[in-house]
């Protein structure tokens, strides 16, 4: 079965869970696949560790938790420091740049940084550097289309924030593909192509169409 597995992570309060939603969603519902969602929090919702896992098919999915990611983002130095060794030797590593240094050179030919926060800030709020770093993932990996992100934004975001955040993916999109160009085609072989129908699930329930 070809299938993708993600992992966001950051701390509570950067919108990792609203990250992966997205992404969950854009991939399901508007690029047609099969997508399952788990999520962790720390012991505190704002400030401690939080991370959401995907698992994106052509097919079913049988077992809705992460072996290894093929793809890890990382938004805190912690999130870093407790995942990378999970990410696949091949995997991609996707960081906010100005609050990750990346240790290692073991993806050193993979890793991908982006200054989110400082984007997210060029456009008044700090608080959309989520929707940074999914434009950002978008572009690196291919793993959904910019236009099935884009509807899903405007589905899961709070009213009257939907341009906020849409114009905050876009910069992030944009900036993966303005830095990284031809880096980016090599990175998008690994994605599963559309399934024929899909399921997503978050926190164990299912929604089929």
């Amino acid at each position: 079965m070809n299938s993708t597995e993600i992992r966001i992570a950051g701390f509570g309060g950067q919108g990792v869970i609203l990250a992966g939603m997205i992404l969950g969603r854009a991939a399901s519902i508007y690029d047609g696949k099969y997508v399952t969602l788990t999520q962790s929090f720390g012991p505190e919702a704002r400030g401690s560790a939080c991370s959401v896992q995907l698992i994106v098919s052509q097919q079913p999915v049988l077992y809705p938790y992460l072996t290894r990611a093929d793809i890890l983002v990382v938004m805190s130095q912690e999130a870093h420091e407790r995942f990378a060794a999970g990410l696949m030797p091949d995997g991609v590593l996707l960081y906010e740049e100005d609050l990750v240094r990346v240790n290692g050179t073991a993806h050193a030919g993979k890793a991908f940084g982006i200054p989110a926060t400082h984007l997210a800030e060029e456009l008044g709020r700090k608080l959309i550097l989520n929707a940074v770093m999914v434009g950002f993932t978008t572009g690196i990996t291919g793993v959904t289309s910019p236009k099935a992100a884009r509807n899903a934004i405007r589905d899961l975001v709070p009213p009257g924030t939907d341009a906020l955040n849409l114009a905050a993916f876009d910069k992030g999109l944009e900036f993966g593909l303005n830095r990284y160009g031809s880096a980016i085609q090599t990175q998008q072989a690994t994605v599963p192509e559309e399934a024929s129908s899909m399921t997503f699930r978050a926190n164990g329930s299912k929604h089929d169409s």
